[in-house]
This record gives structure tokens, C-alpha cells and sequence, in this order.
């Protein structure tokens, strides 16, 4: 199966992740749209591949859930730290996500 189409897309999630470096609301509506479109690949991979695929997608995606909520309900003063931190969690799955698709071409 060809995985490059979606590792493409990964790659550049990876990159757009890797430029936020502060929260604001510009940098917020850049991450919903990567964790969007992130939680869609993960899911046509998951499909094309459930073995593969099936932790990366109930692990990875449920830890960047957790993060993006975690930033949701945080005080004004700890939206820097959320972000950052749910920043950090959706860059290693993606990271991962693309390690797999590797392994598996």
C-alpha cells in the first residue's frame, strides 16, 4: 500500500507544528486546523492498515485530545504552558505517525 500521499501531509503538519512558538489566537486557529487534519490522516491510515495503525490512533490522537482539552479549560495565566505542551504532544504523533509510514512502505 502507498503511504506517501499521507506522509506528505504529515510532513507538512510536522513543519507548520514546529513554527508555533507562542499562544495567541492566530497560532490557535493554525493548531485546530493541524490536529483536524492530523485526526483525518490518522484515520484513512487506521483504515488502510488497522494493524499498523490502530494504537497510533487510539493512543496518540486520544493524548493530543486530552491536550487540546487541557488548554480549553486552562486559566488565561497557564495557556502558554497548555499550548506549548499540546503543541509538543501533537508533534511526537505526528512524528510517530510518519516513523510508522516508513516502516511499513
Amino acid at each position: 500500500m502507498g503511504y506517501a500521499k499521507e506522509r506528505k501531509k504529515l510532513e507538512k503538519l510536522s513543519e507548520k507544528t514546529n513554527e508555533l512558538q507562542h499562544f495567541d489566537s492566530a497560532n490557535l486557529a493554525v493548531i485546530t486546523d493541524i490536529f483536524e487534519q492530523y485526526s483525518h490522516t490518522i484515520r484513512i491510515l487506521k483504515n488502510k492498515d488497522t494493524a499498523t495503525f490502530n494504537d497510533l490512533y487510539l493512543n496518540e490522537l486520544q493524548a493530543v485530545k486530552t491536550a487540546k482539552t487541557a488548554l480549553k479549560v486552562s486559566e488565561e495565566v497557564d495557556r502558554q504552558i497548555h499550548f506549548m505542551a499540546y503543541k509538543e504532544v501533537l508533534s511526537d504523533a505526528i512524528t510517530k505517525t510518519i516513523q510508522a509510514t516508513l516502516e511499513v512502505a
